[in-house]
């Protein structure tokens, strides 16, 4: 019986975290960037674009909590460092520095998005790209 009572209780606290809101919208796009190249572009939205720009891809998973609190936070302090959707300053030698020494894409995207994992060539391609575009 109380087995019962603790999966019962548990089921009640995993909807309820469901009601607590999560921002998992885009907001408007306000400029765009032009690209030294195609390559870089592509670079950027393979690794980059889910956490820096307002062009998320909010997958499934983004949208249970406590997935989404985690997700939603990881792309909210993304933007906030750098986000090419939104005019401003690009600290493209900060941004240089994050790729070589391995901290972007985080772990924790990476375990999600396999794809985003970069070769040492393109990481090498992005940065010479970023270089250029920005």
């Amino acid at each position: 019986m109380s087995k019962l009572i603790l999966v019962l209780a548990g089921a009640v606290v995993f909807i309820g975290i469901q009601l607590v809101p999560c921002p998992t919208k885009n907001p408007p796009v306000e400029t765009s960037v032009e690209w030294n190249s195609a390559r870089t572009r592509d670079l950027f939205h393979r690794a980059c674009a889910d956490c820096h720009s307002n062009e998320t891809v909010w997958p499934w998973y983004s949208r249970i909590a406590p997935v989404s609190w985690f997700v939603s936070d990881h792309v909210i302090k993304g933007r906030k460092d750098f986000n090419i959707s939104v005019p401003g300053e690009v600290e493209i030698d900060e941004i240089v520095h994050k790729i070589r020494k391995g901290d972007m894409p985080l772990g924790s995207y990476l375990l999600m998005h396999p794809g985003a994992r970069l070769t040492e060539q393109e990481k090498n391609d992005l940065i010479d790209g970023l270089k250029k575009t920005f």
